[in-house]
């Protein structure tokens, strides 16, 4: 059975640094970086390619906007830690297919993005990436947005982000073996 680490946080935290700091300690060379991000615009180009330089060339990256636990299975990594970053854009992929507008995301979505089978999907999601953690001897760092500290989205698209985001952290929260909560880079221990 492998270990779960979830680390959550605000925007600019420093999240992702720290669980990089902790898979480099914990793995050294042999990690697996898991992105889930997509490239769709200029700027998300360059925060791709800075973050690349900024890891271990060392490090495997697998790049999985959505299935993730069928990415990492197919993947057959000899890494002793896998680096999930993030939990958040994996939220936001299922989301914005399912049912975003076409042109602006503050307009009305596409689709109801309240709709019970997209949440249903990013749960089922969830609980793969559980349950490959529990089936492998892997070491888990799993980074998330904390969205419940702000105020509430003026827009639906973005209350339906917040709310199904918040319960999948639940979900990976209940199974995990260590929640940290990042402000400023520092980490408080939650679980």
């Amino acid at each position: 059975m492998g270990k779960l680490t979830l680390l959550l946080g605000g925007a600019r935290s420093g999240k992702s640094t720290f669980a990089e700091k902790r898979a480099l300690e914990i793995g050294g060379e042999k990690v697996l970086y898991l992105a889930t991000s997509q490239i769709k615009d200029e700027e998300m180009e360059e925060r791709v390619i800075k973050h690349r330089a900024e890891r271990p060339s060392t490090w495997e990256t697998v790049e999985a906007p959505r299935n993730v636990a069928q990415a990492l299975r197919q993947a057959r990594s000899e890494a002793s830690v896998i680096l999930l970053d993030c939990m958040t854009f994996l939220v936001a992929n299922h989301l914005m297919d399912a049912a975003a507008p076409e042109d602006d995301p503050f307009d009305d979505p596409s689709a109801d993005p309240f709709d019970r089978k997209i949440e249903k999907e990013i749960i089922a999601e969830t609980e793969a990436l559980i349950a490959y953690i529990q089936e492998t001897d892997v070491e888990m760092i799993v980074v998330s947005n904390e969205v419940g500290l702000g105020l509430v989205p003026a827009y639906e698209l973005g209350r339906a982000y917040r709310d199904v985001l918040g319960r999948a952290n639940q979900i990976l929260a209940k199974d995990a073996d260590e929640v940290l909560f990042l402000v400023a880079g520092l980490p408080m221990k939650v679980k």
